[in-house]
């Protein structure tokens, strides 16, 4: 993310109606393909939907290559190796593919730096992800790694920081009748989910748990009671 991208086809459905020919047994009869699942799974019958064969012989290879690329790109922001791989799928001439990629890059449809950022602000403030998480993100969208390192950057070690403790203070409630041992475990589980170092995890959890021992303990030590 190999990565499924939303709204891609890899098949079209087999032509209907009309028997098996020449006494021929139909696919059904001879029990057909099976996929790697072991659920039956035929060839279709015709080209790959939006594919260049399937828009006859005079299709223009870039013409095809444009339209698959404008309709992902409508549907949601996409990476250069994302749009490279559903043309590649929708079996678009490398050189086509090069060619639209190409001048997409130029006028800015394309831009992975942009994506590497808007992914990273968004990843970060909605689901807390650390940097490793985010970085990882990326390259499973084929970013390549200098955008990577310098989209992560934006998130510095402090910041970083300042939301894991978020997220432990925000869970922090529902470990109580825990005891440490196993609170401790449950909340390094969840930041290590999100990409955070054990380190940083450990570190962040203790400070949360004595701070909540501390503010339990000192509230009646605080009350000054009056002497008969």
């Amino acid at each position: 993310m190999g990565e499924s991208f939303p709204g891609l086809r890899e098949g079209a459905p087999g032509s209907e109606g009309g028997g098996p020919r020449g006494g021929r047994p139909s696919p059904s009869r001879r029990g057909g393909r099976r996929s790697r699942g072991g659920s039956p799974g035929f060839l279709p019958d015709g080209p790959v939907e939006e594919s260049p064969a399937s828009r006859g012989p005079d299709a223009d290879p870039q013409a095809v290559a444009r339209a698959i690329c404008l309709r992902l790109l409508t549907m949601a922001p996409r990476t250069r190796a994302q749009l490279a791989e559903a043309l590649r799928k929708r079996e678009v001439p490398q050189e086509a593919a090069d060619a639209v990629l190409e001048r997409f890059s130029e006028v800015g449809l394309i831009d992975d730096e942009a994506f590497a950022a808007a992914w990273v602000s968004s990843r970060h403030a909605g689901r807390g992800l650390a940097r490793r998480a985010l970085a990882s993100e990326l390259r499973h969208r084929g970013v390549d790694e200098d955008t990577v390192k310098e989209a992560v950057e934006q998130v510095d070690p402090e910041q970083e920081a300042e939301t894991a403790r978020r997220l432990v203070e925000r869970k922090l409630s529902s470990t109580r009748g825990l005891d440490p041992a196993a609170r401790t475990r449950r909340l390094a589980g969840m930041l290590a989910r999100k990409g955070y170092g054990p380190g940083l995890a450990f570190r962040v959890i203790r400070e949360a748990l004595e701070r909540e021992e501390s503010e339990t303990s000192s509230f009646p030590a605080d009350l000054d009671y009056p002497l008969d």
